[in-house]
């Protein structure tokens, strides 16, 4: 096997290379553990004897000496040799070769500080970097590395492993400056009712231009200051991604909160409520006296009814709430206005008379609110009563009796002899239980006023009925613009209670101002809560009223539209005798066409009375009366309402005025007639006037008064009227053809010599029918 040694040279002042070289095989008796050491020269044998003694390094010196003198002239050209003992390095696995059986022992001299120092040195020298594969970042030769590769890329981007250079480290782009977005949460703007177009730009940290650019995208010219509905705020919020939200007071909230605590879990059966109506001096007060089993109608003057009157009834299968309602003002004012109080009208009707005007007026109330009826046939003990007569009057009014095949309920009545009660209140209670009449006592109370007043000892005073919930003493109350705490309770015996559950009509005191029947009163927590309600319904009412105006005067300026859809006119008629109610329909009827419609939705025989008056408000219809005058209190509701009363005594101008009433609903068609033609021939400036073209008049004339068309290349460009004709010098007020004229444009100057100028006049003529 051949021989090895490790030759050692320095290259720098810090570094030393070390090679392992091929050395010629020595004697045996060299001893094999001590070799020489030398660089580009054969190796000299060496005069080391192995024997039984331990080597020392004495004589491995003399050896070494020995050797330098055999050979001065090359060993004066050579580097310093050395000899290196091979007990000092640690080169593991690789070992010199034995070649002897028994190896001997080399005792080394005691190392010095400095030879400790300079060996741990050159045992901490690395022979070179040991690279390492990463899975995530690729190859690295120290965890030093490694760390800072993970430094600068926290999280692995497969995309960047071959970015990085030689030493592992990606290379950092130039500095960007980042783009800063809006936290989501941030990314809200509030708002009341309406917000200007350049506080929702400035919200949103946007220029105002942008958000005028979005406005005239969707159609609408806009400036910055430009206030903007919460639905159009949202839509340009949205394209910015950002929320809108409605920060305003809205009672809807407050209210809805209040009713979460309703479940259907709570709902019990309540009392019908139910709304006696009919004709006068039909029996309605006494009929409803008889079923309470009181004198009320002794105490009212002349025995008819003076206001409205709540009542609730105990009976053995349970109780029932009536309202006694003359003329039936609540009734349609609730209906105006949307409100359902009633479950179930009763109409009266006497035996001897049968059907009347205000039994009609009493149908067309109850059938407008889509409240079921019970007729009460009153009288019945009176000789000339004919209660199949009744039957076939009310089948005429489309009420079929149930005995004939309909769903009327009929009952036979006696308010004197008191026949036929029971069976009356059994149908009432049939009737309510097939509604399904059911309320929670325990809900936020609300309900509905019936009447209010105000009384000079105790203030404003309101019939209330309450429609869910159980309402207390103590309870803030709010009743459309009034508020209050509730002082004193009372029932319809006059006496004071401390609650009242569904279905209970009740007196209330305490309130701030007098409310309007029909509005809707609830419970609310505190006064101040209370405050704000009342406070916001003001401001929307006078909102309402500026957009009222507006539309109005919207309405006036463009007229009607040119919609193809049939119009409707809604009548209600009164006249003197029944003969002329008859002729008046058939020849009102006849006059509807396909374009308009004729809708008579109330006629009778008698007076124009307040009730028209609030139908024809809450159904937008006109009231014409025939040989009648209205009511004093039906003027003032008129008047306040804006209802349109028309009185008449020849048949003949009530049809002329409906024909031109429908001709009014349809928009007047536009007709155009040509007048004549000129030729521009050349233009002059005059001051105060502008441009004037000098022109022929070619065809027709021109007139001071008329439409001007400008025709270029037989194009129109523009349209416009005379603002100036002059012959000469002279103002003319037409010229003929054949002539030479000075024509002004109202409101344009570009005028060339070749144009023509067409002249028209325009006509509105209202559309046939």
């Amino acid at each position: 096997m051949e021989k090895t040694e490790v030759v050692e040279k320095r290259v720098k002042s810090t570094v030393i290379r070390r090679r392992r070289e091929v050395v010629a095989e020595a004697p045996e008796s060299v001893v094999k553990a001590a070799f020489l050491v030398e660089e580009k020269i054969s190796a000299i044998p060496s005069q080391v004897v192995v024997g039984e003694k331990p080597i020392k390094k004495e004589d491995i010196v003399e050896t070494k000496q020995a050797a330098e003198a055999a050979k001065t002239t090359e060993a004066s050209k050579q580097p310093e040799k050395r000899i290196i003992d091979l007990s000092k390095f640690n080169l593991g696995p690789k070992k010199a070769p034995v070649l002897a059986s028994a190896d001997p022992e080399i005792v080394p001299d005691e190392e010095t500080e400095e030879e400790k120092k300079n060996r741990l040195k050159r045992l901490a020298k690395k022979k070179g970097p040991r690279r390492m594969e990463i899975e995530g970042f690729g190859e690295v030769s120290s965890i030093t590395q490694l760390s800072r590769i993970a430094h600068t890329e926290r999280v692995f981007q497969p995309d960047k492993a071959g970015k990085r250079n030689k030493r592992g480290i990606v290379k950092k782009s130039a500095h960007r400056t980042p783009i800063t977005e809006t936290k989501a949460s941030k990314r809200i703007v509030e708002m009341t009712k309406n917000i200007s177009a350049g506080d929702l730009a400035k919200a949103m940290g946007i220029k105002s231009a942008e958000i005028i650019k979005k406005l005239m995208a969707l159609g609408t010219m806009a400036t910055v200051n430009q206030m903007l509905d919460f639905e159009t705020a949202t839509v340009i919020a949205g394209d910015y991604k950002f929320e809108v939200r409605d920060v305003g007071f809205n009672e809807n909230k407050v209210f809805n909160t209040l009713d979460q605590k309703t479940t259907d879990e709570g709902l019990i059966p309540r009392a019908p409520v139910v709304t006696i109506m009919g004709h006068v001096d039909h029996g309605k007060t006494s009929l409803l006296d008889a079923i309470r089993k009181s004198k009320v109608a002794e105490g009212e003057a002349g025995g008819i009814t003076q206001h409205i009157g709540a009542y609730t009834v105990a009976l053995p299968k349970g109780k029932i709430t009536f309202l006694d309602t003359p003329g039936h003002e609540a009734f349609t004012t609730m209906r105006a206005r949307g409100a359902s109080v009633t479950d179930i009208v009763v109409l009266v009707v006497a035996a001897d008379d049968g059907m009347m005007p205000q039994t009609v007026e009493s149908i067309h109330h109850a059938k407008a609110a889509g409240v079921p009826i019970v007729v009460a046939v009153n009288k019945i003990d009176k000789p000339g009563a004919d209660p199949e007569k009744i039957k076939r009057q009310l089948s005429e009014k489309e009420l079929i009796p149930e005995e004939w095949g309909g769903q009327t309920l009929v009952c036979m009545v006696s308010a004197k002899t008191k026949q036929g009660i029971d069976e009356l209140l059994e149908t009432i209670l049939l009737q309510a239980e097939v509604l399904e009449l059911r309320a929670d006592p325990k809900a936020s109370p609300k309900g509905i006023v019936v009447e209010a007043k105000l009384d000079r000892n105790r203030g404003p005073l309101a019939t209330i009925l309450v429609q869910q919930g159980t309402l207390r003493m103590g309870d803030i109350i709010v009743a459309g613009m009034a508020s209050g705490k509730i002082r004193a309770m009372t029932n319809y015996l006059g006496k004071n209670i401390e609650e009242a559950g569904p279905s209970t009509a009740v007196e209330i005191m305490g309130l701030d101002s007098v409310p309007v029947a029909s509005d809707v009163f609830r419970v609310v927590p505190d006064e101040k809560m209370a405050s704000e309600i009342v406070e916001n319904r003001r401001a929307q009412k006078r909102e309402e009223e500026m957009a009222k105006k507006t539309k109005v005067s919207l309405e006036d300026f463009f007229a009607q539209s040119a919609a193809t859809e049939v119009k409707v006119l809604n009548v209600i008629l009164k006249t003197d005798v029944h003969g002329s109610l008859e002729a008046i329909k058939d020849s009102l009827l006849k006059l509807s066409t396909e374009k308009v419609k004729i809708n008579l939705i109330h006629t009778g025989v008698g007076g124009i009375t307040e009730s028209d008056v609030l139908l024809a408000s809450a159904s937008g219809a006109v009231v014409m009366g025939f040989n009648v005058r209205p009511e004093t209190k039906a003027i003032g509701v008129a008047q306040g309402e804006g209802v349109d009363i028309k009185l008449y005594k020849i048949i003949y101008e009530m049809m002329e005025d409906v024909k031109l009433a429908m001709k009014g609903m349809l928009a007047p068609k536009k007709i155009e007639k040509y007048l004549g033609r000129a030729e521009v021939r050349q233009t002059f400036t005059v001051s105060k006037v502008g441009n004037v073209a000098g022109c022929h008049v070619v065809d027709g004339k021109l007139t001071r008064s008329a439409n001007l068309r400008l025709l270029r290349d037989n194009v129109v460009v523009f349209e416009g009227k005379v603002s100036t004709l002059k012959r000469f010098k002279d103002d003319a007020r037409e010229v003929t053809q054949g002539l030479e004229c000075g024509v002004g444009i109202e409101g344009y100057n570009d005028i060339k010599p070749g144009d023509l100028i067409e002249a028209f006049d325009v006509t509105l003529v209202q559309p046939d029918l």
